[in-house]
């Protein structure tokens, strides 16, 4: 098999690695959620996500020009990615079953969806709203219980949820850092922050040493290893595959926490699943096409040159997935897109 084939097969393998540990990170969370404070253990796993990226950080450090131009969508990215939707997170997760728990993180896509057309006016076609419907029906039927109405622990991590969407939408326009540098940011603030307000209003000293190991080891691998992964998964397959295959952890996540954590599977679960996955799959499957104009840009994100949207030249010629600082003149055209970092337009 020759080197170029074996591209696909690297990203495919690497977006799989990514998709397994965020699924499993779940319902691993849920088995510490039962033991240990929530901001503690909130804390501990995103100083763990920030501790798997440190390599990559100390290699790649940010300039002061892109953290002055990006530290409003960082600080935002802090406070509800990092701080406020691990805490909600972990509440939900000590209160619900971990398979549910699982299920309920595909409503980050609607919380996204929302926040995107509500806050920054993007366009969202017939089949992005037939996604979001799917998979907020889901997340109804998983929270709802009848004769009780809704469960509590399902409403935390519906608002975890929204904090992640929030987070979604302010660093998918954050093109000055790399995910890993924002990564290893909300982890080492957030996660400090949360883990010493914890540690502060914890009632009990009952935290022992296997528990601490196991919750950065969750954040490293769940968190950290994950986004890298994906990151590089992504550069062999591109963004849109990548996220096709990423897009099966919540539904990992149930099922180990059904064969792995011996959990029973309800009846709600059984509906919830197949209607969350056509959603999830419809809202991968959609672009739409108008006439649209881009205006002059210098930012610095990965890409390619063969997106009709980086037509600059490199000395020797390379042509492969990359990342640099990079200039936009304007230019009005017509084709398919989706909303990125070039196409933040409203309709």
């Amino acid at each position: 098999m020759s080197a170029s084939a074996s591209i696909p097969r690297r990203g495919v393998l690497r977006c799989l690695a990514a998709a397994a540990l965020f699924g499993a990170a779940a319902p691993a969370a849920s088995v510490l959620a039962g033991e240990m404070p929530t901001l503690v253990l909130a804390g501990l796993l995103y100083l763990g996500a920030a501790t798997a990226v440190v390599p990559f950080v100390v290699r790649h450090r940010p300039d002061r020009r892109s953290i002055r131009a990006g530290w409003r969508p960082l600080a935002i990215a802090v406070v509800f990615g990092g701080a406020l939707g691990p805490v909600l997170l972990v509440a939900g997760l000590a209160r619900i079953p971990a398979a549910t728990g699982s299920l309920l993180l595909n409503f980050e896509l609607v919380a996204t969806m929302a926040i995107a057309v509500v806050v920054f006016r993007e366009h969202l076609g017939r089949r992005l709203v037939t996604a979001a419907a799917l998979v907020g029906f889901a997340g109804v039927l998983l929270v709802w219980q009848p004769g009780a109405g809704f469960d509590l622990g399902g409403l935390l991590i519906l608002g975890a949820c929204v904090c992640w969407g929030i987070d979604n939408s302010v660093t998918a326009r954050l093109d000055q850092l790399s995910p890993e540098q924002i990564t290893f940011t909300k982890g080492a603030v957030a996660g400090t922050v949360n883990l010493l307000l914890g540690l502060t209003l914890a009632t009990s000293a009952g935290i022992e040493l296997r528990q601490i190991l196991a919750a950065l080891a969750i954040g490293a691998l769940g968190y950290g290893a994950s986004i890298t992964l994906w990151v590089k998964g992504a550069r062999d397959l591109g963004a849109a595959r990548g996220q096709v295959i990423f897009a099966a952890a919540p539904f990992i996540g149930a099922l180990l926490s059904w064969t792995v954590l011996h959990e029973s599977i309800s009846l709600a679960q059984v509906i919830a699943v197949p209607i969350a996955a056509a959603g999830v799959a419809l809202s991968l499957r959609t672009s739409h096409q108008h006439t649209h104009r881009h205006v002059v840009l210098d930012h610095e994100h990965e890409h390619t040159h063969d997106d009709a949207h980086h037509t600059h030249d490199h000395p020797d010629d390379f042509a492969g997935r990359h990342t640099h600082r990079h200039h936009h003149d304007p230019v009005e055209h017509v084709h398919d897109h989706v909303p990125d970092l070039h196409h933040g337009h409203a309709h």
